[in-house]
C-alpha cells in the first residue's frame, strides 16, 4: 500500500510538468497534500490524538485546502490558465524530471543506514530537486510558489525517512515559514499582476529604484 502512495506521489511530480494549465499545478499541490496526509498516517504505528492533530493541519488542511483555495484565488484574481513562458521545452523537463527520479532511487538506494527509510528519502529527493527544477524552468512568478511548495512537500517526506516517530514536528515549523512566505508573495503577485498585467519574471526588468 505504501509503495503505491509514493509511486503515485511520483507520478504527480512527472504531470506537473506535462500540464500547462495552472489550475493542473494547483490540483496537483491538493492531491500531493492528501497523500501526505495518508502516508504519514499510515506510517505511523501507534498513532495518538496530538499526532493526528498534527497530521490533519499540517497536510489535510494546510496543503490540500488552504494553500490551494488561496492559490486558486490568485489565479482568478490575474486571470491566470495555461503558462506558456518555459526557459526548457516541456518533452525536455519530462525527461529531466523522470531521470532526476531514477537518480534520486539509485542514490536513496544506496545509502545503507537503518536509521533512515530508502523509500521515503528516494522520493523526497526526487521531489525536492523536483521543486527546485519547477522554479527554475518557469518564468512565471505564480508557479515559483508551486515549486516552494513542491520543494515543501519534499522536505515533508524528508522528515518521515528521519525524523523518528514524529516527524511532522520537524517540517511543521517549515511549513509555518512557507505559509507566511506564500502570503507574502502572494500580495507581491497581486502588485506586479496590477502594475503590469502579467507575471513573468521579465516585468521585473522594468522595475526601477
Amino acid at each position: 500500500m505504501m509503495i503505491v502512495l509514493l509511486i503515485i506521489f511520483a507520478c504527480t511530480l512527472i504531470y506537473f510538468f506535462l500540464s500547462e494549465r495552472v489550475e493542473k499545478h494547483i490540483n496537483l499541490l491538493a492531491v500531493q497534500g492528501t497523500l501526505l496526509f495518508i502516508i504519514a498516517f499510515i506510517n505511523l504505528i501507534e498513532i495518538n490524538l496530538l499526532g493526528l492533530i498534527l497530521i490533519l493541519l499540517e497536510t489535510l488542511i494546510v496543503k490540500a485546502i488552504i494553500i490551494p483555495r488561496f492559490l486558486n484565488r490568485i489565479r482568478r484574481t490575474n486571470n491566470l490558465n495555461r503558462l506558456v513562458e518555459n526557459y526548457i521545452p516541456f518533452f525536455y523537463s519530462v525527461l529531466i524530471i523522470t531521470a532526476i527520479i531514477i537518480a534520486s532511487f539509485f542514490t536513496a538506494y544506496s545509502i545503507r543506514n537503518h536509521f533512515v527509510d530508502v523509500k521515503f528519502l528516494a522520493i523526497a529527493l526526487s521531489t525536492i530537486l523536483g521543486g527546485i527544477y519547477f522554479t527554475i524552468v518557469h518564468k512565471n512568478i505564480f508557479n515559483h510558489i508551486v515549486g516552494i511548495m513542491i520543494v515543501e512537500n519534499g522536505a515533508f517526506l524528508l522528515s518521515l525517512a528521519v525524523g523518528g516517530e514524529f516527524p511532522f514536528l520537524v517540517s511543521m515549523a517549515v511549513l509555518i515559514d512557507i505559509l507566511i512566505a506564500v502570503l507574502i508573495i502572494g500580495i507581491f503577485i497581486d502588485k506586479i499582476g496590477s502594475a503590469f498585467g502579467n507575471m513573468s519574471t521579465s516585468s521585473l526588468n522594468k522595475l526601477k529604484d
